[in-house]
């Protein structure tokens, strides 16, 4: 059984149009915050899963490597996860595992760092990273799509350090911690499954970013394929509220977890 501990590193701001999609203002907007630009708070959630000597980081945030790249999102209250780590009484050094949902730069940016001699190097050293072989693809062949939301720095030090492991299928990698592949926001996002002493929990990564997102017809404007996005959301979403699994939400300003449910032909949020 594994701990979960929730880390936020911070915040970005996202156009409601591109979070939300063909779904009018008039209908979001009373689900989830805007300010008078348009822009949505999005923040940056982080697992620290921990169970025995396995101690399991599920994505790192932002990081600091591309703040001035990244200012259009306007980065802020950043937390650094170093600091998060040591208030959970952990250093990097003892992270054994890193596995990143995806390349975005919100989802994998303190991945690496930069050192004292101005390295690229893993932030992590003495982890094994986990990533899906769809998504190093999509790192060597970008689409336009993707190009300016992943960047080489945040993911090649590791596989130049051999601490890169590359998923191709739904894997067990530990007792009670399982990887999936869903795509349509990009190809092979990988969301977790956990086991834990209050049940099973899923780290659904941006297949649902916010529990505004729980209906199948809301879809991000940045999903690659909107129709493969409805159809992995309806895979996962029946699952999920048969087995009354526990959603924790990687961009939700406001819910940080839920359960869902099924009404009639859709699924809403459902409280623990």
């Amino acid at each position: 059984m594994f701990q979960i501990n929730i880390i936020d590193t911070g915040c970005i701001m996202a156009d409601g149009g591109a979070m939300f999609g063909a779904i009018p203002k008039r209908a979001w907007q009373r689900k989830y915050p805007a300010n008078d630009d348009n822009l949505c708070p999005l923040v940056m959630r982080c697992i620290l899963a921990v169970s025995g000597d396995r101690k399991v980081l599920i994505d790192t945030g932002i990081g600091n490597k591309h703040l001035d790249k990244m200012s259009y999102y306007q980065p802020h209250k950043l937390v650094s996860l170093e600091d998060s780590l040591n208030t959970l009484g952990y250093k990097p050094e003892d992270i054994t595992d890193v596995i990143l949902t995806h390349l975005h730069f919100d989802h994998c940016g303190g991945a690496t760092l930069i050192n004292d001699n101005n390295e690229l190097i893993p932030a992590f050293p003495n982890a094994t990273y986990w990533l899906s072989r769809k998504q190093w693809g999509t790192l060597e062949n970008p689409n336009r799509l993707e190009m300016d939301s992943i960047l080489e720095d945040n993911i090649r030090p590791v596989f130049n350090s051999g601490q890169l492991n590359l998923v191709d299928k739904d894997t067990a990698l530990f007792d009670g911690l399982e990887i999936r592949l869903f795509d349509g926001h990009t190809e092979g996002q990988l969301v977790i499954y956990l086991d834990t002493n209050n049940g099973k929990y899923v780290f659904p990564g941006d297949l649902i970013p916010t529990a505004s997102h729980i209906p199948l017809e809301w879809l991000s404007a940045y999903d690659i394929c909107a129709l493969t996005s409805l159809k992995e959301k309806e895979r996962f979403l029946n699952e999920a509220a048969e087995s009354h699994y526990t959603l924790i939400y990687c961009h939700d300003a406001i819910t940080v977890e839920s359960k869902v449910k099924r009404l009639n032909d859709n699924f809403r949020m459902s409280k623990i």
